[in-house]
């Protein structure tokens, strides 16, 4: 919704604006200027990008009109699933293989609808897990696989963006462009024969498709292009989570040190407090417990605490 918000006002204060000028909407419906900016615009994006950049592209465009953030909700199942996953693997990382052969059809994943609908974030969490089931890996060589692979991934993810930001640069230029198709048209006129009000109505027309040009690059790729940076980054801050918690895990420490690691790369308007995440899990073990007052487990006791024996 946000997003339709801010074109609506920056399309009411260009236009309104040039309504109190005294400006005339007649002379700014262009539709061959349009056809010739957005149609340079369109084939640009097809010439310069394979297929799979402009399906990525058209999904994160997807994920901005739809603006599904990954809430507090999301981050709960997320950090929950993470701690499930790791309990299992406590009872041999052979445990694990029924949930992440078939993820669908695993009913551990099934609690944890969001992250099913997460399909890049899904791959990594269960192909890492295979990994840790295939043999003997240390936190050292885990970490530096996984860095790798985010690496690619965020590369893959910002192309898009990059892309869309790179037509939004060229929007001024298509523009200029279709002004001086105009001004070639006008002036050809001229030998025409055509009258003075009439080739200054087709300079005008020409005119328009440089505040086209410009109106497109500043007022709408630009921002939507830096709206799917958002989106990539919020995707990538999940899997530099689930990074961390791996290697954590890996590492040697207990599962509720290796869930709060990966709460800590959460983005701080979101990130759970650790009494709220030890509540949730609290509350996993023992569904019967408050979350709202959550307690420490004696399996789950920080190093260098004592026992209160």
């Amino acid at each position: 919704m946000q997003p339709f918000i801010g074109i609506l006002i920056v399309i009411g204060c260009v236009f309104g604006g040039f309504l109190i000028h005294g400006g005339n909407f007649a002379v700014i419906w262009q539709p061959v200027e349009l056809l010739i900016i957005l149609g340079a615009g369109f084939g640009a994006i097809l010439l310069g990008n394979p297929r799979h950049v402009l399906s990525e592209m058209v999904l994160q465009l997807r994920k901005v009109a739809a603006r599904r953030k990954n809430g507090e909700e999301f981050q709960r199942q997320l950090l929950l699933l993470m701690y499930e996953l790791l309990q299992t693997a406590a009872g041999g990382l052979k445990a694990l293989d029924a949930h992440v052969e078939a993820p669908h059809e695993s009913p551990l994943f099934k609690r944890y609808p969001l992250i099913l609908d997460e399909p890049k974030l899904l791959h990594f969490i269960v192909d890492n897990f295979r990994l840790m089931a295939m043999g003997k890996i240390n936190a050292h060589e885990l970490e530096g696989v996984l860095e790798q692979e985010l690496e690619a991934i965020h590369e893959e993810l910002s192309q898009p963006a990059r892309s869309l930001g790179k037509i939004a640069e060229a929007m001024p230029g298509f523009g200029i462009l279709a002004a001086v198709l105009g001004i070639v048209t006008a002036m050809s006129s001229v030998a025409d024969g055509a009258g003075t009000g009439e080739i200054a109505l087709m300079v005008a027309a020409a005119m328009v498709g440089t505040f086209i040009g410009i109106l497109f690059c500043y007022g709408l790729f630009d921002p939507l292009a830096n709206m799917m940076k958002q989106v990539v980054n919020e995707e990538m801050a999940a899997l530099e989570s689930v990074k961390v918690v791996l290697v954590t895990h890996v590492a040697g420490k207990p599962p509720l040190l290796a869930i709060d690691a990966g709460r800590r790369l959460v983005q701080l308007n979101i990130k759970p407090s650790f009494a709220l995440l030890e509540g949730w899990i609290n509350k996993l073990n023992d569904p019967g417990e408050p979350e709202e007052t959550p307690r420490r487990r004696a399996t789950d006791r920080m190093p260098g605490e004592r026992s209160a024996a």
